[in-house]
């Protein structure tokens, strides 16, 4: 390995690892654009396309107002780079957008807008799934060679290795949180059940009813009452019915 080479992966280790330092999804979006910037000379701007649930397609994170006007255009067009790097499973590049043919609604229309010249669209994927695409944007027409084109698709595989470990914990978290959400809520019409003599559907009705009086969410007020903080507040008012 030479020194360059070994410049490069020291470098892009350091990526790595600060991407895994992130806490969730979206603050991973936002580190991975701004230290693609930071690490590719040539780069002004960068932004993150991410395919949602039903095909949507949309920028969740940007360096900057033009990259997110450009990805705009490109998504009401339906052409440019990022797209069809999400498409066809490549990486695209396109030295100046004003005198591009391959995207005629877009490339025209984004350069005179934004004043984005040259554009690096990679996919975004972790095995055969498609996460969206990493864009690279520059206002100097020619900005990107072969060797950002390298660089770009080490740097898009980094990134989505760090996209799908976030969107894991946060999916992992999240059900842990509903789990103890429903344990708890199932301890507390538990103890209702028992000590009103009820059935479990009475024992909801006096919970929920408790929580809108108290304006409590659900989950709360069962916390209260397993630790017996709010026994009082599951009995229905006075001349009210439970519910």
């Amino acid at each position: 390995m030479g020194a360059d080479e070994h410049a490069i992966a020291e470098e892009l280790a350091g990526v790595a690892r600060q991407l895994q330092q992130e806490s969730s999804p979206t603050a991973t979006w936002q580190r991975i654009v701004e230290l693609t910037v930071q690490h590719m000379p040539a780069c002004e701007s960068a932004a993150i396309s991410l395919v949602f649930p039903g095909g949507r397609i949309d920028t969740p994170a940007a360096t900057d107002e033009a990259a997110r006007a450009v990805d705009r255009i490109q998504y009401e067009t339906g052409q440019g780079p990022c797209l069809d790097a999400i498409r066809e499973h490549d990486s695209f590049l396109t030295p100046d957008l004003a005198e591009e043919s391959r995207w005629p609604q877009f490339a025209g229309p984004a350069a005179k807008e934004t004043g984005i010249h040259s554009m690096l669209g990679f996919r975004l994927f972790v095995q055969e799934d498609t996460l969206g695409a990493l864009n690279l944007y520059s206002r100097q027409a020619g900005a990107f060679d072969d060797s950002d084109r390298t660089l770009g698709g080490l740097f898009a595989a980094h990134a989505a290795l760090a996209m799908s470990s976030a969107q894991e914990r946060h999916t992992r978290e999240g059900l842990e949180v509903a789990l103890e959400g429903s344990r708890v809520i199932g301890l507390a019409i538990g103890m209702l059940m028992e000590q009103r003599q009820v059935d479990r559907e009475t024992a909801f009705s006096l919970l929920s009813g408790a929580s809108q009086r108290a304006n409590l969410k659900l989950r709360e007020l069962a916390e209260r009452l397993v630790t017996g903080h709010e026994e009082q507040l599951a009995a229905p008012a006075p001349g009210q019915s439970p519910g």
